[in-house]
């Protein structure tokens, strides 16, 4: 075991800042997390007050809170809109029960934080009804058939773990759960609120008990009725809760996080799965909560990460972690236990007697304490004082994904999407807020020009001026879009002008959106040269940086007819149940390249599917990501099938199959 150069140990408030800027780096400064918050939050409300689906969908865990730590997986909660779980029948008055399916909470069998699920009314949520299981007389939803059904219903080949299906796409690992939701906050869970005298605050708390609770489908190990029983879940309260961590609480919490993966979990395979994140969680929550530690700021930030390290050995000693909300349910009961809770608690006592020196075992902190007195400071560190580079917060920005499910459900979708967006404009947002708005608008209206193009071309020719009509109606909202949207965001203008038969404009735009695609400045994919981008587009503004410097992947909704050569493959996707095509730029750049000059120029379109072939040939993730060979290789089959080379054609569309299927088609 290393230990601290002689002078560190007794300097606690350098090495506590040394290490808080080391966390700032790693996890992120007070405005990346924000940034990733914000514009999390205001997509998903987007999202949910325009969709029709009969589901809502919440990003939860660690990546809703702010986290983007490598190997962290995205874990997504669904659940039927027209369900509603009540903990007592004088709750049921609440309800419509013509048009919501009621099912009631009967925990008085099951162990704290536990609870059987009762039907109370028919539903016709496919799940609900392959789960239900017959008791005396009365239909219960089991937990053990729902997590069976349900495992692979968004994410196809899924893996069951715990309530979840689980598995990697793109090179993510994801956890979807589908779940029950309660509108009451859960009668087990009231002395938390006695207990929140001075954290969280009042509003808060006020705002996680009217937004109830969660059932996920598992029950308790130990349990009774442990393939009938549900687990309660406030993953809405936690988020809401690290929401009111100041960043050094934060931070405090993804050290812990980091300290679990590279010194806990690497003690012995006996004990390496015996904590997990969610530990780590509730021992922060409980140090917050109880104010071990009167000032959680940067000068103290050792001080709180060893506060949480003691209350954590403590738990395992006493084989008792208490959960935050539930103390009865005591989350180590299954687990952490005889020898193998002995031998952790062997392992976490000998980091113990180390003292906060521990730190040094973790390879990601050890760097910030060792270099410490290398690099002085010479003012005094805040939680704001720590800041990355103007590109960096751009590319968290740019980086967070965007798509609006709205524009599945048609013309409503998009008209509603529109009206929520006017109703934002006229709110109070921050500026990534703004940023995230403008990036979904030019969603909508990217989708709202096609619809209306495509619903008036039916009409036929005896409604000429309405086709007019629509179409400088399209060709007006496609402006906007570029307007608020990205270089990349001109391939839509490009696919109208195609799909019109104007030929020639749309290669005019072609030669404008490969000029723009080369300049050196430019955030491909999230990949940029940071001196040449701060040089041409530091200090700009949002827009401006969107329009002249950042391009990304094409996202085609399924549903939207853009050009007729898709079709096939936006059709053998919508039976897989997936909504949307995504294509690398510079794959669909070329490949408009050679439609438009196939009626132009015969010479130039070869010359085109030559630059096509090469790209698809040789890159080497450079402007294709591996997930999106599928589309490549299959959009170079199409080329190739026009020009009838059958034979090349053949190669790509098997080259295709062979490719990891993002796109299902």
């Amino acid at each position: 075991m290393e230990s601290f150069p002689k002078g560190i140990y007794e300097d606690n408030q350098q090495m506590s800042e040394s290490v808080f800027v080391g966390l700032c780096r790693i996890v992120g400064t007070t405005e990346q997390v924000a940034i990733r918050r914000e514009t999390v939050d205001i997509m998903e409300i987007m999202l949910r007050q325009t969709t029709k689906y009969e589901y809502h969908m919440m990003t939860s865990g660690s990546w809703r809170e702010g986290f983007r730590l490598k190997g962290s997986d995205v874990d997504v909660m669904n659940w039927p809109k027209n369900h509603r779980v009540i903990m007592d029948m004088s709750q049921s008055e609440y309800y419509n029960r013509a048009n919501t399916t009621l099912i009631l909470s009967d925990s008085s069998e099951s162990p704290p934080g536990f609870t059987l699920l009762k039907l109370l009314s028919p539903s016709q949520y496919r799940y609900v009804q392959l789960a239900l299981i017959r008791t005396n007389d009365s239909s219960y939803v089991a937990s053990s058939l729902f997590a069976k059904y349900t495992c692979s219903a968004m994410y196809p080949n899924s893996i069951l773990h715990g309530p979840c299906g689980s598995g990697y796409m793109a090179g993510e690992e994801y956890d979807t759960a589908y779940c029950l939701v309660c509108d009451f906050w859960p009668p087990s869970a009231s002395s938390w609120i006695d207990r929140c005298c001075s954290w969280p605050d009042s509003e808060v708390v006020e705002d996680i008990i009217s937004n109830g609770c969660h059932f996920v489908a598992i029950g308790h190990p130990l349990g009774q009725n442990m393939n009938k029983e549900w687990r309660i879940s406030f993953s809405l309260a936690e988020q809401k809760c690290v929401y009111a961590m100041n960043h050094s609480q934060f931070l405090t919490y993804g050290l812990l996080k980091i300290f679990l993966k590279e010194v806990i979990n690497q003690q012995t395979e006996e004990t390496n799965e015996l904590l997990c994140s969610y530990h780590m969680k509730t021992t922060v929550f409980w140090a917050i909560q109880q104010n071990t530690l009167h000032h959680w700021c940067p000068q103290n930030f050792v001080a709180g990460f060893w506060v949480c390290f003691k209350l954590l050995l403590k738990w395992v000693y006493e084989g008792i972690c208490p959960n935050f909300f539930i103390p009865k349910n005591n989350m180590f009961l299954s687990k952490v236990n005889g020898s193998a809770q002995n031998r952790l608690f062997l392992q976490l006592y000998e980091l113990y007697k180390k003292g906060p020196t521990c730190l040094l075992q973790s390879h990601s902190i050890k760097t910030y304490i060792i270099d410490m007195h290398s690099s002085p400071r010479p003012f005094a560190l805040t939680e704001d004082t720590v800041t990355r580079s103007e590109v960096d917060n751009d590319l968290e920005l740019i980086n967070t994904p965007s798509s609006f499910d709205s524009l599945q459900d048609g013309l409503s979708g998009v008209t509603e999407a529109l009206y929520k967006v006017e109703q934002f404009v006229g709110s109070p947002l921050t500026i990534y807020e703004v940023a995230m708005l403008q990036k979904l608008t030019a969603s909508v209206l990217q989708g709202t020009s096609f619809f209306l193009h495509n619903m008036h071309i039916k009409l036929g020719n005896s409604k000429q001026k309405q086709i007019y009509i629509a179409n400088k109606m399209s060709c007006h909202m496609l402006k906007l879009a570029v307007q608020f949207g990205c270089v990349s965001d001109l391939l839509f203008k490009i696919m109208y002008h195609y799909k019109t038969l104007r030929y020639k404009e749309a290669l005019s735009f072609i030669k404008m959106t490969k000029d723009k695609l080369t300049q050196p400045h430019l955030v491909l994919n999230g990949k940029v040269d940071k001196v040449k981008y701060t040089h041409v587009l530091g200090g700009k503004s949002w827009s401006t940086k969107m329009r002249q410097g950042v391009a990304r992947d094409i996202d085609l909704h399924n549903k939207i007819c853009y050009i007729s050569e898709l079709i096939p493959e936006q059709q053998s996707a919508l039976q897989k149940d997936w909504l949307g095509l995504r294509i690398p730029v510079f794959v669909m750049l070329h490949f408009l390249e050679f439609l438009c000059y196939k009626h132009v120029d015969a010479k130039l379109s070869d010359a085109a599917l030559e630059e096509l072939q090469v790209l698809v040939h040789h890159d080497q993730g450079l402007y294709i990501r591996d997930v999106l060979k599928d589309i490549s290789w299959e959009i170079l089959g199409i080329c190739q099938q026009i020009n009838r080379n059958h034979r090349a054609a053949l190669y790509s569309y098997q080259q295709s199959l062979t490719q990891y299927p993002l796109n299902k088609i």
